[in-house]
Formats: C-alpha cells, sequence, structure tokens
C-alpha cells in the first residue's frame, strides 16, 4: 500500500468511526474532499447468509427511483416481435446466432444481457464466457424473459443486477456523488428495502450485518439500518 495523499488523509479525517443514520451518512460521504470526476456511490451489505446453501442464495435485480447516473449498454437475444420491441425500447444490440458467436469470440463489452426464453438452447453454451462476468442471463435476475422490451426499459431507467458473493455479501452501485442527497437517500433505502425482502426463512440469527456506502475513490461510511 502507498502512502494516503493529502485528499485521502482529509477524507479519513472526517470518517465517522461509528454507523450513522442515512441522512447523515450521506451527508458525511458527500462531505469528503472532491475528485476530479463524478464518482460512482456503490452500497456494501454484509448479510448473515451460508453461500454455499442454495436456498440462501441472495439474487435480484431493482429499479432505483433515480436511475443510477450512466447508461448501460444492453444486449438482447431475441427474434421476431420481441426483438423488434427490444429494439424499441433502446437494446444497444439485437440478435441470435451472429451474436452468440460475436460473444464467443470473447466480446463482451456490454452491462447487461436479455434473453427471450426461447433463445436461451442458444444462449446457454455461452456461459463459459458471461458467468464468469455476471452477465449471464437468469431466470431469477429477470434477464431472461417474454417481455424483453419492458426489461430493456427497465434497465436504461436504472436497474441494477446483484448477486451475493462468496462472503455472503452484496454490492451494487445506487448512484453517482453528484446526486441530490435526498435522490442518494431514495435509491439507497429502495435497494436495502429490496434486500431485505428477499431474507430466506431458513436463515439464523441477524441477516443484515452491517451496511456501509462508498464512493469510487473515498472512504466508506456505515449505515445504520
Amino acid at each position: 500500500m502507498g502512502k494516503p495523499s493529502k485528499r485521502q488523509r482529509a477524507s479519513l479525517a472526517k470518517q465517522p468511526s461509528e454507523p450513522q443514520p442515512l441522512n447523515a451518512a450521506v451527508e458525511s460521504l458527500k462531505s469528503y474532499d472532491k475528485t476530479k470526476f463524478d464518482q460512482t456511490v456503490e452500497i456494501h451489505m454484509r448479510l448473515g447468509v451460508d453461500p454455499n446453501q442454495a436456498d440462501q442464495i441472495i439474487r435480484g435485480s431493482v429499479v432505483l427511483p433515480h436511475g443510477i447516473g450512466k447508461t448501460q449498454r444492453i444486449v438482447v437475444f431475441a427474434r421476431g416481435d420481441a426483438a423488434a420491441a427490444a429494439e424499441e425500447a433502446g437494446a444497444d444490440e439485437v440478435g441470435q446466432e451472429d451474436l452468440a458467436k460475436k460473444i464467443k469470440d470473447g466480446w463482451t463489452d456490454f452491462d447487461v444481457c436479455i434473453a427471450a426464453p426461447d433463445m436461451m438452447g442458444l444462449v446457454g453454451p455461452l456461459g463459459r464466457v458471461l458467468g464468469p462476468r455476471g452477465l449471464m442471463p437468469s431466470p431469477r435476475a429477470g434477464t431472461v424473459t417474454p417481455d424483453v422490451g419492458k426489461v430493456v426499459s427497465e434497465y436504461k431507467a436504472g436497474k441494477v443486477e446483484f448477486r451475493n458473493d462468496k462472503g455472503g455479501n452484496v454490492h451494487a452501485m445506487v448512484g453517482k456523488m453528484s446526486f441530490d442527497a435526498n435522490k442518494l437517500e431514495e435509491n439507497i433505502q429502495a435497494f436495502v428495502d429490496y434486500v431485505m425482502g428477499l431474507k430466506p426463512q431458513t436463515i439464523k440469527g441477524a441477516y443484515v450485518r452491517g451496511v456501509a456506502i462508498c464512493g469510487t475513490m473515498s472512504p466508506s461510511v456505515r449505515v445504520a439500518i
């Protein structure tokens, strides 16, 4: 680890030592010294789940009230009317065999991959490429759907997808540092509420063990939930 910069030291000096109510946590985050670019704001939730238990996998997607401040690049596997609906909704690329070959050859310059159910025979073999990058379409995440146009519109409006990691943690982007504080608060609360609603019945003990927010180049702030 290199020596912290002057900006980093100044930000660390402002870092609260205890979890803060959401409004105060956002205020603290936005008080850190500014960078030359608009930082992405992320949320990290430590959950009391066992990632090795299939019924305790926390995965899903949620449309945030104020978007994420980023235009997501979306590809769609569909044909016929579904393909037309995807294009009308703003998909960046729609295809079938041609798109599958492009991805198989290593192209993954996109953020979301959506597929109509009748295309999964074509998409399934792409799991080796898409899976490790978190891009594989899934019914549970809502990215395998007959209504591809609607899902494209949701992602363009600020839908985020998430899945717990091997440590039982969930991570997601919830906006930009330039967002008004109240918009960040509402996005964060919407994400937390959604994850809380996914609590497995088999959980023993605390479900949410910790929540923190941070910027791309800013220290974290723990949130009291």
